[in-house]
């Protein structure tokens, strides 16, 4: 196996991603600031009159905190090892013209990237509570272990009795709710339905005799006039 090198840490860095300013600009700012101490970075950035000097300071302080926080270092000590700027992606929009036209507005952005680094080269401290992992040594190899034996299974059922259980399983077929049951053919038997009486006729109506109905009374004429 080769041997695993230890990498350490020289440099602590803080980077700010999709910033509203141009690639142009604010690396006109970087460039102002690269090689230079942090205490005198600082003071050409709070005198610039750039709007990407700003940008670059909040970066600047983010990375003293980083090397102060988390490595324990003093930030006055330390320099601007590396100072650039990539360019991200713009935003495209539009403005009303004359004659019904349109003008492209570009809006860039950018990703700065600050480096700082000990002026005498010296290695950075690993950060705080971090684990270093130490490189992986060879294990013996372990003995193969003894295969016990698998258990017998039980010996598949022959059809014949495959068939005996599928028969035994089989219900009777259901009778149907039409048919009549045995007992009710035994009662229907036993019992002689009884004769049908005969309807009695329907007596007439007495009528009532013409003459027999009372007469009006004449009615009275009117007087002759």
């Amino acid at each position: 196996m080769a041997a695993v090198e230890d990498e350490q840490r020289t440099q602590v860095r803080a980077e700010a991603k999709y910033v509203r300013a141009a690639p142009r600009k604010a690396q006109l700012v970087a460039d102002q600031i690269r090689g230079r101490t942090v205490p005198e970075a600082r003071a050409i950035l709070a005198f610039l009159e750039r709007d990407a000097a700003r940008d670059v300071e909040r970066v600047l302080t983010s990375a003293v905190a980083n090397a102060e926080t988390n490595h324990g270092l003093v930030g006055d000590d330390l320099y601007v090892s590396a100072a650039y700027v990539g360019a991200g992606p713009t935003l495209k929009r539009w403005r009303a013209r004359a004659r019904g036209r349109v003008a492209r507005i570009k809006k860039r952005t950018c990703h700065i990237t600050v480096r700082l680094a000990m002026p005498s080269g010296e290695a950075i401290p690993e950060p705080r509570g971090s684990v270093v992992l130490a490189p992986p040594t060879a294990e013996p190899e372990a003995a193969p272990a003894e295969e016990t034996p698998k258990p017998a299974r039980a010996p598949r059922k022959q059809a014949e009795d495959v068939a005996t259980e599928t028969a035994k399983s089989k219900r009777a077929p259901r009778k149907k709710a039409d048919e009549p049951t045995e007992k009710e053919k035994s009662k229907s038997e036993a019992k002689p339905k009884a004769e049908a009486k005969p309807k009695r006729a329907a007596k007439p109506k007495p009528v009532a005799d013409a003459a027999e109905k009372p007469k009006r009374a004449p009615r009275k004429q009117k007087e002759e006039s």
